[in-house]
């Protein structure tokens, strides 16, 4: 069976999180997105996991479904064009903060469960150690080899995975607060690491330049604070629809179950590339080498972006993909190419109602960015949509690159393209 699944998310408790993050949104929010595997997100919070042990019912092996007459209720707000079983599979954020060789780590891990049982011995370890009730994303003075240890002695299925791995001030291999290896973070439980996330500002290109992660699976996905974030970045499978099947099409890097990683264009994530917001300045590594680090506005340090930590952790060249590595896909939130289209906000009234009526037409969004021919949409008397979803599959972009936490800019269509306006009043 093939399908999309997007493994990272946070619920209503997490902190800047929509209040919208619920049970049921989330499962209305994946039919639109087309997305068939959820992750629940922050299910060491207590509140969370009891409306979710509330609303949901297990469906297949170590997934869970929205309870049939929630469901339902749901269901009148999805047209039928993007009706779709939608399940949940277990999983939290975690964020450590710790001091380790002389120096202060802050380092987010994702920590996976195949059951209520699991996760509950998992946050039962964790409320020992801090508060895991303030934050859905619990903040605890825990070393990453620890919490490792925590959920592998939980269950032999319950699983650790680096969240955003390149993120300057907390991942794995961040350049403010995280470590040059996965063996330096993890010691000897460094092999039980099977899989890092590459975060919006990495793609596999840029991750496949380290020789060491050779040896684990690269998966992406959307850290959703709000149900129209979800997909953003997302995994797609071929396998049997079950837990068990997910994490081993992953952990053995099987290209014919585990197929590809949809990306943002890492241009786009908020640390690309060097800078300082402040003073409105964007750097290459090669310019903030030049300047020693400092920013040349005002004298500070800028941030290093994940291209800079990249360039200095690499250990070949660009353009070697290794052996078992899985596939990826550039794409662009359907709302932000309407927003290019309509040349308004991605938020705007006018985008969400077009975003809707296509998708009552064409089906779900990941349909219509990946699938969908450009011709349909013609007919339809869209023919700047459709220049800009062939310019953005065939990666025909324009990118302003993101940096110290401002999202970059991608642009789809220039001033020229709109002298034959969409007739988007006949649609």
């Amino acid at each position: 069976m093939r399908f999309v699944a997007d493994l990272h998310i946070h619920s209503k408790y997490s902190r800047a999180c929509s209040p919208a993050l619920e049970p049921g949104p989330l499962y209305r929010w994946s039919q639109l997105k087309g997305i068939t595997v959820l992750a629940t997100g922050d299910f060491t919070h207590p509140a969370w996991s009891a409306l979710l042990q509330e609303q949901l019912v297990p469906a297949e092996p170590g997934l869970f479904q929205l309870k049939p007459e929630l469901a339902r209720q749901q269901d009148r707000d999805v047209p039928a064009s993007c009706r779709a079983a939608a399940r949940f599979l277990l999983e939290a954020e975690i964020s450590c903060i710790y001091k380790r060789d002389g120096k202060v780590r802050k380092v987010h891990h994702l920590v996976f469960a195949p059951s209520f049982e699991t996760a509950a011995r998992i946050s039962a370890s964790l409320g020992a150690i801090g508060n895991i009730r303030s934050d859905g994303r619990p903040i605890l003075g825990l070393d990453s080899r620890d919490l490792l240890r925590i959920v592998r002695e939980a269950s032999p299925e319950a699983y650790l995975v680096p969240a955003h791995a390149w993120t300057p001030h907390f991942a794995v291999f961040g350049s403010e607060s995280g470590f040059d290896s996965l063996e330096e973070c993890f010691g000897d439980l460094a092999g039980e690491i099977f899989a890092v996330e590459t975060g919006l500002s990495s793609d596999p290109p840029m991750n496949w330049r380290l020789s060491a992660l050779d040896r684990v699976a690269l998966i992406s996905n959307s850290d959703a604070h709000s149900p129209e974030k979800l997909g953003r970045e997302a995994n797609l499978f071929d396998c049997e629809l079950s837990y068990d099947a997910i994490f081993s099409a992953i952990r053995g890097r099987d290209p014919k179950r585990f197929l590809k990683t949809l990306e943002f264009f890492p241009e786009e994530g908020k640390y690309h590339v060097d800078g300082h917001r402040k003073c409105e300045v964007r750097l290459e590594p090669e310019e903030t080498i030049r300047r020693k680090g400092l920013c040349p506005s005002c004298g500070r340090p800028v941030t290093i972006g994940v291209l800079h930590r990249v360039e200095k952790l690499a250990d070949r060249k660009k353009g070697k993909k290794p052996a078992g590595a899985a596939d990826f896909e550039h794409l662009i939130p359907l709302k932000e190419i309407l927003g290019q289209v309509l040349r308004v906000g991605a938020g705007s009234v006018r985008v969400d109602a077009l975003y809707h009526r296509l998708l009552a037409r064409f089906g779900n969004e990941f349909h219509i960015l990946r699938e969908l021919p450009a011709k349909d949409l013609e007919k339809e008397g869209l023919p700047l949509l459709a220049l800009a979803l062939e310019r953005m599959r065939k990666g025909e972009v324009e990118l302003q690159p993101g940096f110290d936490g401002e999202y970059g800019v991608i642009s789809l269509l220039a001033k020229k393209d709109f002298s034959h306006q969409d007739q988007l009043a006949l649609f």
